[in-house]
């Protein structure tokens, strides 16, 4: 799940969360992303309202990007599903089974990816799994 364009992404988070609450068939990766928005109840607001498209994250005041937050989660299911990059399959299942809460689990692993994405995006540098997995790696 990737797109360069802002609202393209998030109307996707509001189409889902309408034919969630309309009991409408959802696609494979909708039926995942509606996972992703029941864990987190406190964005429901954001994903009921068109406003929200617009709307700034600028993550001061310890205000989250709820878009994003929810994107990584799925992003991070995505590479667990197909194992790629190699071995976070296996980083994953030892997280969980370490973590009470398997949601945290997915929390810290999302630290190391949103930490690759900023840097490769700061530094004008392509994604580095080795990178990636060396940070997820240091979780266990």
């Amino acid at each position: 799940m990737y797109s360069q364009d802002r609202q393209q992404m998030r109307q996707v988070f509001l189409e889902v969360r309408k034919k969630q609450r309309e009991k409408e068939p959802l696609s494979p990766l909708e039926a995942l992303m509606e996972k992703v928005i029941d864990q987190h109840p406190e964005y429901h607001p954001f994903l009921d309202h068109e406003e929200s498209l617009q709307q700034e994250f600028s993550g001061q005041k310890g205000q989250e990007n709820p878009f994003l937050h929810m994107a990584l989660h799925i992003s991070l299911q995505e590479q667990i599903q197909v194992d790629r990059p190699p071995g976070i399959r296996e980083i994953y299942q030892t997280l969980a089974s370490r973590s009470p809460h398997l949601h945290q689990a997915e929390h810290r692993m999302m630290e190391c990816l949103a930490q690759m994405l900023w840097q490769a995006q700061s530094n004008g540098n392509p994604l580095s799994e080795e990178i990636y997995l060396d940070c997820l790696r240091r979780l266990l």
